[in-house]
């Protein structure tokens, strides 16, 4: 193959007895059997075990050097098979070794447990972190996945077509990392958060079919499901379209990826949509895991005339599990330490016991005609549970009812991890009131249309707006959004105007995107659904930095370059900052 290997190591079985080889790799293993030198070699394949007739060949070997061999493969003494490893019933007889780059003695790590160190460890030798089998198998699956997806997105007639990475800072709902211009003093360009005005200027364009794996770049705080810094995402948009011909498209890219990538059972097409309003009454949130069994329900009417205080004018929703009323006290008082974590004073439950009766903190606040309306519609039966939440905001009720349908689920073990299901939601607000700013804002992306055009945005409440908008949600995790985009002018003047801005501030946040609508704009339509949540749900990984090659943590700190840091006086000079 080349001077180092003339095969990779998962290439030899029983079959390379007698042969002569060259194989290299990385030292993973030393072992000192008797007087008798076993060596592991890894490369980016497998594992082989070499050894010699002369142990002085391998005098100051260390753990997780290069290495090249020479040497004829031989079949194993039967008691030292290997069950585990691809090459397990063979080794390598070495007449010639060489270190190609020796290691150190002391490693920061064992590369085999890395996984189980401190994060900052990892990352600040994050090149020998991804020398662990599992850490570098995530990378080589991210990267067979997204060669996958260009390929299914060219068989459906996409352009793949690079938009721009230094920009203009534009309001798109996070924070940009900002680059100062050495030629233009005062001046910046920005990263882009995602390629949404540059798509949408393609299909002006007369580009009809667009995608990219494109990076985009937010100032955002970290979670376990976002990645500070920069994150990719499958861009794609579409001219002369509607959100059905989206809807189509990216429900078939993700159940052929996720069908082809993973054993598990994928929600068959089309995926089941969901109103957001749907979504936040029944699950408590606009990413809805649908493997979790539990529906809330609506009971405020049930409490219309009721005395009980905190009941009395709050919105009641309710969780009724089936089965349960037997567990201990105990069991019930960590749901109660639980909800007052989220923010809740407690949370109130009845039980219905076996001989039909009720019991409950809160049963003798209960009138028999409401027990009666919650017997219809919680479904009650004996032994059920029926848990309320209430607060005097809406959205504070769903939220908080939705992270104890959660909460219950994993308690009970009610979610079936060998599923992935997907879902749309669809026909979010296109507004909402911010009482920070005393004034509506747009909910998600502004440039979407508003479902019913021009007549809705002059007719209709502003809170009762929808928009062309909708996310794919699988297992909890959103892991795209779109929309059907504005493309007529005055519409979009109308829509900025509600949402608090002049024509003359569109016309400057917006200038390119604007000034082109009117050069005959297409109707058209896209989504971006997000590359790194995906294969974090395909290799089952809790942290999406797992399957980054080099992620920032959780503070977005690079802790192998050392970024951020400082820079030279020069440096600030020529692009004319001055830190204060």
């Amino acid at each position: 193959m080349n001077k180092y290997r003339t095969q990779y190591i998962n290439e030899l079985s029983e079959e390379s007895i007698g042969k002569e080889i060259k194989a290299c790799g990385f030292v993973e293993n030393i072992r000192d059997h008797g007087g008798v030198i076993f060596v592991d070699v890894r490369d980016e394949t497998g594992i082989l075990q070499v050894v010699s007739n002369d142990d002085s060949i391998f005098n100051g070997l260390t753990k997780e050097s290069a290495v090249t061999l020479t040497g004829t493969v031989r079949m194993r003494d039967e008691e030292n098979f290997n069950p585990k490893i691809s090459t397990g019933t063979i080794e390598v007889l070495v007449d010639k070794f060489e270190v190609l780059g020796k290691a150190n003695n002391e490693l920061p790590f064992e590369i085999i447990t890395s996984t189980s160190v401190n994060e900052e460890v990892r990352l600040k030798y994050r090149y020998l972190d991804l020398r662990n089998p599992k850490v570098h198998e995530n990378i080589r699956f991210r990267s067979e996945v997204i060669k996958y997806l260009r390929d299914v997105m060219e068989e459906k007639g996409f352009m793949e077509i690079q938009t721009p990475i230094l920009t203009a800072s534009s309001p798109e709902g996070a924070r940009d990392y900002l680059v100062p211009s050495r030629k233009y003093k005062g001046k910046f360009y920005a990263l882009p958060q995602a390629p949404q005005q540059f798509k949408q200027l393609l299909m002006v364009a007369g580009f009809d079919k667009y995608y990219q794996i494109a990076p985009c770049f937010r100032d955002e705080d970290a979670r376990a499901d976002r990645s500070p810094g920069e994150f990719y995402q499958l861009d794609m948009e579409m001219a002369f379209a509607t959100a059905e011909d989206v809807y189509e498209v990216a429900e078939d890219v993700m159940y052929k990826t996720f069908t082809k990538f993973s054993s598990k059972k994928v929600s068959p097409k089309p995926f089941r949509r969901i109103t957001y309003k749907e979504a936040m009454l029944k699950y408590g949130t606009d990413k809805p895991d649908l493997r979790n069994p539990l529906e809330i329900i609506d009971l405020t009417d049930v409490f219309k005339n009721t005395t009980f205080k905190p009941f009395s004018g709050s919105i009641v929703r309710g969780i009724a599990v089936d089965d349960i009323a037997s567990k201990s006290n105990s069991w019930f008082n960590e749901l109660v330490d639980y909800a007052k974590k989220i923010g809740m004073p407690g949370i109130g439950y009845i039980s219905v016991l076996d001989d039909g009766s009720f019991k409950g903190p809160i049963d003798k606040f209960l009138t028999d005609v409401e027990r009666e309306e919650l017997i219809e519609k919680a479904g009650l039966k004996n032994g059920s549970v029926l848990f309320f939440i209430a607060d005097k905001h809406e959205l504070t009720a769903s939220t908080q009812a939705g992270l104890i349908r959660t909460a219950l689920a994993e308690r009970l073990d009610l979610i079936d991890n060998d599923r992935f299901e997907f879902c749309f939601i669809v026909d979010f607000p296109m507004y909402e009131y911010s009482a920070d700013e005393g004034k509506y804002i747009f909910t998600h992306n502004p440039f979407s249309m508003p479902q019913g055009g021009m007549d809705a945005l002059l007719n209709q409440k502003t809170e009762d707006i929808l928009a062309y908008q909708y996310d794919i949600v699988c297992n909890g995790v959103e892991l795209s959004s779109g929309a059907v985009r504005n493309h007529d002018v005055k519409i979009m003047e109308k829509a900025f105007e509600i949402a608090g801005y002049t024509k003359e501030e569109l016309k400057e946040r917006f200038k390119s995107l604007y000034t082109a609508f009117h050069y005959g704009a297409p109707p058209h339509a896209g989504i971006a659904p997000g590359i790194d949540r995906m294969i974090m749900l395909l290799k089952d990984e809790p942290n999406i930095r797992e399957v980054i090659a080099f992620p920032l943590n959780s503070n977005a700190q690079d802790m192998m370059m050392g970024a951020p840091s400082e820079v030279s006086e020069q440096q600030l000079r020529e692009v004319h900052i001055k830190i204060r």
